[in-house]
């Protein structure tokens, strides 16, 4: 999702940080290096890593590696101490800004979702998600890939759940047309719209008004029905329960939702997408 919004009011930020496992871990390696007055080259020597991969891992910038941490045991003599360290570090599933998000999103009773450019996440077949995914910058590692792919595919069970969620998605054409969208991935937006809990509705090129082109944003309602909006940026994602700015949200969502075609129309939209393939 490509989602950016923020208010004073009580809301809820995403996380910046990386986990503080990764942190911690890193700080150690850098303490107990220092220690033994030895250089990042020298460690990176030991442990086949750049000295900048080196500096990246003891920030906690990057996850310290199981490699890296035994052979810093071994080279600072820590006893095991640093290798320890293994069992507590893990790759979180999602990245660090839509963690606040993803948890609210497992909680929610119901869900509207708006996307311009993008198929959303719970809607993409295995192929869009790893050509999504995979097209990162920097370049993530295939590893990191497949196990944001199963992530993702973690999250779907939203739409599939007992009790069920309410789930509404308006696309954008734009998002129907992106070179990463084949004729499996509208197959099974067809599909998926089938089901009783999911309405799908595609706001075409022509049928677009200016509130439609300031980005994409997912409204949720927790059990309690209070509800919370979610807006995402290149490099921020923030989630709000402000009232203001959730009422702004939902008043915007019903205007796209006025243009867009109804959900019969939109299945026909896309059966003709579909043949044109």
């Amino acid at each position: 999702m490509s989602l950016q919004n923020q208010n004073p009011q009580p809301r809820q930020q995403s996380q910046t940080q990386t986990p503080i496992a990764w942190r911690y871990a890193g700080d150690q390696v850098k303490r107990w290096r220092t220690k033994a007055g030895l250089s990042r080259e020298e460690l990176g020597l030991a442990a086949a890593y750049a000295p900048d991969t080196i500096k990246s891992m003891e920030q906690g910038v990057r996850m310290p590696t199981p490699k890296l941490l035994d052979a810093a045991d071994d080279l600072f003599r820590a006893e095991g101490l640093l290798s320890a360290a293994k069992q507590y570090l893990r790759r979180e599933k999602f990245p660090a800004r839509a963690q606040d998000f993803m948890a609210h999103e497992r909680e929610a009773i119901s869900l509207w979702w708006y996307e311009v450019a993008l198929i959303p996440g719970l809607l993409q077949t295995d192929a869009c998600m790893r050509k999504l995914i995979g097209g990162f910058a920097p370049p993530l590692g295939q590893d990191v890939v497949e196990e944001r792919v199963a992530a993702r595919r973690e999250r779907q069970e939203i739409l599939t759940r007992k009790p069920t969620v309410a789930c509404c998605f308006v696309l954008y054409e734009s998002a129907l047309r992106g070179p990463q969208v084949d004729r499996e991935q509208l197959l099974h937006l067809l599909k998926t719209s089938e089901a009783s809990n999911i309405s799908l509705q595609v706001l075409p090129f022509k049928r677009a008004i200016p509130v439609a082109m300031d980005g994409p944003m997912v409204l949720l309602e927790a059990g309690d029905h209070a509800h919370s909006v979610y807006t995402e940026g290149p490099f921020t994602g923030e989630l709000t329960s402000d009232p203001e700015q959730v009422s702004l949200a939902i008043e915007r969502l019903g205007m796209i939702r006025m243009e867009a075609l109804g959900t019969e129309a939109s299945t026909r939209f896309l059966e003709q997408m579909v043949n044109e393939l």
